[in-house]
């Protein structure tokens, strides 16, 4: 989101000409209100965020809208491997269906199995094979009711290859791990320029709206008389932005949970907080075995005796002295992400421990539960309805801003854009705020790199736009006041 248009606190720049009020210096102080020394600051990063951070955020958005529909995308291109009709028929089995998985590739190791989770589904079984790396698999979709191996997939975690695709796509651009710097650069300054407009646009609606209701009204709906012109461009980016705050804060906040560099931190203070997701060890004690006489069938009795029942992934042994893994992997509402380590003790099948998702910490449960809903898989077509409603309304602010931008042109000129606001707005902060304000940026930066080096790349454009011709810069100045003006009486 931007709003590089809106500089009325700088009288050179804009005269603000709002017939149906007051102007904005008269109504702060007949108000008893001064206007903020943090504004102008505020601005001009908001300013140069959106022009230079916008096409980042406009392609995570354009991605991950393609994402967020890729389970309608997998039943239609992959229909047959992932869909079965019942017609009344009886399951076999699991163990049948695996050992006709095995026929199909007999070289590989079962790395994990996916019992049918409806009666329309099929049985996944996903082989490691030599010939595969960067955790691809080799999956066999097993009709349950007849164990006839309806067809096979390259997968990546469980990942069909179209959404293998558009995850690598919206994460890196396919770049691998260094085009994950713009993922990150995304959801880094997406946080920063959502508050710096809502706090423009607050600041901007208390000089000229003296009651709460009239507030409310003009944040959240647009000007519907302003005329053609930047006022009206302006109105549409602020209130479609305000209305979507809270959405893109959180996609911002969980879509850092997991980015590379803020994530690894992330990750680091969660573990000092002892805040992570367990997981449970496949080791097994003395006197246990997790392979003689064990069947897959036996370990999803046990499973389903210990209250695991909902999308199971079975990991076999994969040494000895190793049980099997269970894990629930229900991202739907109610979750279900309980995990129990089966083996065999005194000639049977057991449970022989147990992780309950109730039992997390709650960081960890938050974590786990955000990431979900940032995937669109938390509450099901609500949750993707949703997220596709952020994606698209987060690509009209960014057009409106640019169009703010370029209706603020300077006339006369051949420039096609408009000046950034006034430069040195942070000489009017008292210095103690402006020690704090330097300091917490250092913090964020070291937190979240992306967004370190992108301060340091303002700056450097920052100092160049300073040090510009003053001669030229007035004008330019003044044409863009001009300009302004002219829209803001459209």
């Amino acid at each position: 989101m931007t709003l590089p248009a809106d500089r009325t606190d700088d009288p050179p720049i804009e005269v603000d000409h709002t017939p149906e009020t007051e102007p904005g210096a008269q109504r702060q102080r007949a108000a008893g209100q001064s206007p903020s020394v943090w504004r102008p600051l505020i601005l001009r990063v908001h300013f140069y965020a959106g022009v230079f951070i916008a096409p980042f955020l406009a392609v995570a958005a354009l991605t991950g809208l393609a994402y967020v529909f890729s389970p309608q995308l997998d039943g239609i291109l992959y229909g047959r491997e992932l869909h079965v009709d019942p017609a009344g028929r009886t399951a076999l089995p699991v163990a049948e269906q695996v050992a006709a998985a095995r026929a199909a590739h007999p070289e590989g190791v079962v790395a994990q199995i996916v019992p049918a989770e409806t009666a329309h589904d099929t049985t996944q079984v996903a082989f490691d094979l030599p010939e595969l790396t960067d955790d691809r698999q080799r999956t066999v979709y097993v009709d349950p009711y007849t164990a006839q191996v309806r067809g096979e997939l390259t997968t990546w975690f469980g990942y069909t290859p179209v959404r293998t695709w558009l995850d690598d796509t919206h994460r890196n651009l396919q770049l691998g791990d260094g085009g994950r710097w713009y993922s990150e650069t995304a959801a880094s300054w997406l946080w920063v320029v959502v508050l710096g407009g809502l706090f423009l646009w607050w600041q901007r609606l208390r000089r000229r709206t003296r009651d709460r209701r009239g507030f409310l009204r003009r944040a959240l709906t647009p000007d519907l008389a302003a005329r053609k012109g930047v006022r009206r461009t302006r109105g549409w980016h602020a209130t479609v932005g305000a209305w979507l705050a809270v959405g893109l804060l959180f996609l911002s906040v969980t879509g850092l949970t997991w980015s590379r560099w803020a994530g690894g931190t992330f990750g680091e203070i969660l573990a000092a907080l002892d805040s992570t997701s367990p997981q449970l060890s496949a080791t097994l004690g003395e006197g246990l075995s997790g392979q003689e006489s064990t069947t897959v069938d036996d370990v999803l009795a046990a499973a389903h005796g210990a209250g695991l029942n909902h999308s199971l992934r079975l990991t076999p042994p994969q040494a000895a002295g190793e049980g099997w893994l269970v894990v629930e992997k229900d991202r739907s509402i109610p979750v279900h992400y309980d995990q129990a380590l089966v083996g065999v003790s005194g000639g049977s099948e057991k449970v022989l421990s147990v992780s309950r998702f109730g039992d997390w910490p709650v960081l960890a449960q938050a974590t786990r539960l955000g990431v979900a809903a940032h995937m669109g898989l938390l509450f099901g077509p609500a949750n993707q309805i949703l997220l596709a409603a952020l994606a698209i309304g987060l690509l009209c602010v960014i057009v409106w801003g640019y169009r703010m931008w370029w209706q603020r042109r300077p006339t006369g000129t051949r420039l096609a854009v408009g000046a950034a606001p006034q430069p040195g707005a942070w000489r009017r902060i008292p210095p103690a705020q402006l020690l704090f304000a330097l300091a917490l940026t250092a913090a964020i930066g070291w937190f979240m790199p992306t967004i370190g080096i992108a301060v340091v790349l303002f700056l450097a454009v920052d100092a160049v736009v300073r040090h510009r011709s003053p001669g030229k810069r007035a004008r330019l100045m003044a044409a863009t006041s001009r300009r302004a003006e002219g829209g803001e009486r459209s």
